[in-house]
């Protein structure tokens, strides 16, 4: 199987009507990205529309966030309807606001991370990127999610944040009206859940987390 793992990045960048910018949240990118090639994987990105996505949540203080900035490609991230699944073991689909407009209902979305799914490769998702998983087929073609033992950014961080009146929908919820088992670890609290070869993070937080369980599953 394949080294290299594809991270799939939102190109949406306003948070609904209030004016705010989002993005995908770069340390969602960056802390995985770190683990991940700290293993021997290659990370390649990938966003919505192509070429530099925009960017939330920046401290580039951190030294992780910086080289992923510097070194990661994030100014030539492939157009994800170009991209073929074959070539990667892995998925991740980094989380930020922006993935609530763009990543749902998205037929790239679903092609690529089913095909990777089927083929035995690991999903993994954070924060909000489980809205991916909303979209995703097995095998026979049934609902990834349906059944499934999920996390992702909850409705108590999403008040906490001051998000709830700009985000189109619930996560928490879309997930659970789609059969999935939705579970958190308190507000803005390290959390991730694996089943099967489907790894969730609830938050920024659960980033590295994630990316450490899909290496482990990785090199199984």
């Amino acid at each position: 199987m394949s080294d290299t793992v594809l991270f799939v990045l939102t190109s949406h960048a306003e948070l609904g009507d209030s004016g705010r910018p989002t993005g995908f949240w770069l340390s969602e990118a960056a802390d995985p990205w770190k683990v991940l090639t700290d293993a021997g994987y290659r990370v390649h990105l990938a966003s919505i529309a192509g070429g530099r996505p925009p960017v939330d949540g920046a401290d580039l203080s951190d030294p992780v966030q910086s080289a992923f900035v510097s070194e990661a490609g994030l100014d030539s991230t492939l157009v994800l309807s170009t991209v073929d699944p074959s070539g990667y073991a892995a998925v991740l689909y980094v989380g930020g606001h922006g993935t609530m407009w763009d990543f749902h209902g998205n037929a790239d979305i679903a092609r690529l991370g089913s095909a990777v799914y089927r083929s035995g490769g690991v999903i993994g998702a954070v924060c909000h990127g489980p809205v991916a998983l909303l979209d995703l087929t097995d095998a026979v073609g049934a609902s990834l999610v349906s059944g499934l033992r999920v996390t992702s950014f909850t409705d108590d961080e999403e008040r906490e944040s001051q998000t709830w009146e700009a985000i189109p929908y619930s996560l928490e919820e879309e997930l659970r009206s789609r059969g999935a088992v939705h579970s958190n670890g308190g507000v803005y609290a390290p959390h991730v859940v694996v089943d099967g070869r489907v790894v969730t993070g609830q938050n920024p937080s659960s980033a590295p987390g994630v990316a450490q369980e899909m290496v482990r599953l990785l090199s199984r």
